[in-house]
């Protein structure tokens, strides 16, 4: 079983930036696929980034590339998203996954999920 806890979501002004963190419990984060993903209010959860198991390898949503970047530590189980030029449409609630997999994966059918953190953007 593993647990997931997000943190480091809040308010901030558009322009602005964000760090969140996902820190894992068990044994298995070192060879797990993370992934993060965010939904909006009356919005289906959607795909943000993915890092492998190693980190060598990062997949975003087109909306967030170039201004997100996920990385992970696997030496403190933590992997971490880090949000720059934040606009008004990243306001969301956003969700670490952890999928028994190792590559990147775009896909939401992640094994566990965090509880979310949310993020608001204000113009």
């Amino acid at each position: 079983q593993v647990q997931l806890v997000e943190s480091g979501g809040g308010l901030v002004q558009a322009g602005g930036s964000l760090r969140l963190s996902c820190t894992a419990s068990g044994r298995t984060f070192s060879s797990a696929t993370m992934g993060w993903f965010r939904q909006a209010p009356g919005k289906e959860r959607e795909f943000v980034a993915t890092i492998s198991a190693s980190g060598g390898s990062t997949r975003y949503a087109d909306s967030v590339k170039g201004r997100f970047t996920i990385s992970r530590d696997n030496a403190k189980n933590t992997i971490y998203l880090q949000m720059n030029s934040l606009q008004p449409e990243d306001t969301a609630v956003y969700y670490c996954a952890a999928k028994r997999f190792g590559l990147v994966y775009v896909r939401s059918d992640y094994d566990y999920w965090g509880q979310g953190t949310q993020v608001t953007v204000s113009s």
